[in-house]
């Protein structure tokens, strides 16, 4: 039996990237998902190449919003007739050494990151409560563990969802709901492989297993702590790292 057959399952974030890979290993497992992202072409075109409407919907959606996440979470309610899975993926980048770093860009990443978080696993965990099972996976990054040059909003707001991760975990365990965290590393993605080359040199020689990781990579951890391979787990941060700041 596949590991999520008849769940459902959010992702914010869907449309590309990480969000997607996730997305397309979570159906390839059973799930039906809604996707959401800010971008609503991006997104309805992602949900059409991972099924159509049977199984991915796409919802335009700006998580630093409470009342669009909720809308988000209903969205799969209506659809699918339950929520089983939050995927809190969704996040932006506004890279600058604190020096240059203005005050709207570190604004505008703990927004997305770390309000946006608190929104998806809030909105989730009132329904989740209800039925007294359901799983949260927030996404956090190995640079909320070591802060990294020109990442003063970035390593905050990654920092600060760890700490919630395990505030709500610890509120929601005794009603079934689980609550976990993934810290990538340096990840293949179109942002990363945009960064000047000298850049992406130097982070490739901080990891051990000398690569980058690939999108499926994260998304199969991810997968790991939506079901029950993961049932006794909860308040826990997985590295998926290349040993990269051990």
């Amino acid at each position: 039996m596949a590991l999520l057959s008849g769940q459902t399952a959010v992702v914010t974030g869907g449309a590309q990237g990480l969000g997607y890979a996730i997305a397309e290993i979570f159906i390839a497992e059973g799930a039906r998902v809604i996707l959401g992202d800010v971008d609503r072409d991006r997104t309805g075109a992602a949900a059409e190449s991972l099924g159509g409407p049977d199984l991915a919907r796409a919802v335009c959606c700006d998580v630093t919003s409470p009342v669009e996440v909720d809308a988000l979470v209903a969205a799969g309610l209506e659809a699918f007739g339950s929520l089983d899975i939050m995927v809190n993926n969704a996040g932006i980048t506004r890279d600058a050494t604190m020096r240059k770093m203005t005050e709207q860009q570190f604004d505008d990443v703990i927004a997305v990151h770390l309000k946006g978080t608190w929104n998806g696993t809030r909105a989730a965990a009132a329904v989740m409560r209800e039925q007294g099972s359901g799983a949260i996976i927030n996404m956090s990054s190995i640079s909320g563990k070591v802060g990294l040059i020109g990442q003063t909003n970035y390593s905050a707001a990654k920092a600060g969802i760890v700490g919630l991760t395990k505030a709500a975990a610890k509120e929601l365990a005794h009603l079934g709901v689980r609550v976990n965290a993934i810290a990538p590393g340096l990840i293949r993605s179109a942002m990363t492989e945009a960064m000047p080359q000298r850049i992406w040199d130097a982070k490739l020689a901080e990891v051990p297993m000398g690569r980058a990781g690939e999108p499926r990579e994260v998304a199969a951890v991810t997968l790991f702590l939506a079901s029950e391979l993961s049932s006794y787990m909860t308040g826990s941060v997985l590295e998926v790292t290349g040993g990269r700041h051990l």
